[in-house]
């Protein structure tokens, strides 16, 4: 593969990086700052002069607390944090560009507070979009996504008014149909509804199931529909364009305009640390104008944010390269391959997408003492149908085959 922005760095050539950033950054102690409401970590409490910062940019940068409000694929933003915002931009890059396909200098985006913010970013946006453009209400537009989706889309349609229209799947395999597609769409419009702010699952956060995406298109063209198409890769935006490099959810896909991913959980950044991507032209529909005092102003949800996040998401993934992440996902699919070939063998019914690390396993072919000894996670606490193993970097086949063997003695 060839990447434009996507570099492996030697840990010298990070710190460097990071530690040059930081000196670009205001200096509350050297310069006369009187009118920024921020400060370091609060120095009674967190030792500056700690000897270990020197060698340890990650947390050096913790303490300055760098402040990335704003959006800085735009342009202006806060000059007091000017250095540091440039390995958030260069973050940004590489998950537009050598992750999603899209073209340089196409696109805006920022690090959010996860994949729930990012998710209600897009469809705020997407609210303004109809409504400044078509001269709409709230109540023509509606949210369309699927049953599996994460609660946040339930979330952003509570709290920006927008009715939410799901669409069916199928309980083995979890597939969206073009049936269940045009149920959904007849419905929202029964329902008065004319615009649509579409989600499709790039792995979902219960089964790892990925949506059909030119399933969902071909039906919103068909039915002439005004739409826009967000994918949420808040669980598979850093694993699923690895495991299957003929994905149609990318921005090459013309009917794709925005993307979230999550740091915090396959790249396994600090939690707080969503990402936000969408096409040039878009963002503009999110600017809080009144943020006057911001410099740049405001274009996001949360408006302050943690520059050290974003700084930690960029560390992990120029310290892999874009080579040493396809190997790490590489071994977390023949893990996730391996335990499926066990269940297999026992008559265990089970889920998995072929490109996905996560494997859910029906409720009825594990003992309840079994899924709790080995931390599987229920689709429903109260009363659960599926339970899920999630191939992390910890869960190594030593674990998996515990699991297996306890699976195996239940049998018996």
């Amino acid at each position: 593969m060839t990447s434009k922005f996507w570099k492996k760095l030697t840990h010298e050539e990070i710190r460097e990086t990071i530690f040059n950033s930081l000196d670009r950054n205001v200096n509350y102690v050297k310069e006369d700052i009187l009118g920024v409401p921020a400060s370091y970590l609060d120095e009674k409490v967190f030792n500056q002069d700690a000897g270990f910062l020197k060698d340890a940019p990650f947390m050096s940068a913790l303490v300055q607390n760098p402040n990335h409000i704003g959006c800085h694929t735009l342009g202006k933003s806060e000059s007091f944090f000017a250095g540091t915002q440039e390995i958030e931009k260069e973050l940004i890059d590489i998950c537009a560009v050598d992750i999603l396909k899209a073209e340089p200098k196409s696109y805006d985006g920022y690090v959010a507070s996860g994949g729930t913010e990012a998710n209600m970013q897009a469809i705020w946006i997407y609210r303004n979009y109809f409504k400044t453009t078509y001269n709409v209400t709230n109540d023509d537009i509606a949210i369309i996504c699927s049953e599996d989706c994460h609660y946040s889309m339930d979330k952003a349609g509570n709290i920006l008014s927008l009715d939410l229209f799901k669409i069916g799947v199928d309980k083995n395999t979890r597939a969206i149909s073009s049936e269940t597609i045009q149920s959904a769409i007849e419905e929202a419009k029964s329902n008065g509804k004319s615009y649509f702010i579409v989600i499709a699952n790039m792995m979902t956060t219960m089964f790892g199931s990925v949506d059909n995406v030119n399933l969902l298109t071909d039906s919103l063209v068909q039915n002439e529909c005004i739409f826009k198409l967000h994918i949420d890769g808040a669980y598979g935006g850093f694993y699923y364009p690895f495991s299957n490099e003929d994905s149609d959810m990318t921005f090459e896909n013309e009917h794709i305009t925005s993307f979230t991913l999550d740091a915090h959980k396959m790249a396994q950044a600090p939690y707080g640390t969503g990402i936000f991507i969408i096409k040039k032209n878009f963002i503009h529909f999110a600017n809080t104008q009144q943020a006057s005092y911001v410099e740049g102003e405001d274009y996001t949800l949360i408006g302050s944010r943690s520059g050290a996040n974003a700084i930690a998401s960029w560390m992990i993934l120029v310290t892999y390269g874009p080579y040493g992440w396809y190997e790490k996902i590489y071994i977390l699919q023949k893990r996730a391959e391996w335990i499926t070939q066990q269940l297999d063998e026992l008559g265990i019914v089970f889920y998995r997408n072929e490109n996905s690390n996560i494997v859910t396993i029906k409720s009825e072919y594990i003992e309840k003492q079994i899924a709790q000894k080995h931390g599987l996670v229920p689709d429903n606490h109260h009363s659960p149908n599926w339970y899920k193993i999630v191939i992390m970097g910890h869960v190594t086949i030593e674990k998996l085959a515990s699991l297996a063997e306890d699976l195996r003695k239940s049998q018996i």
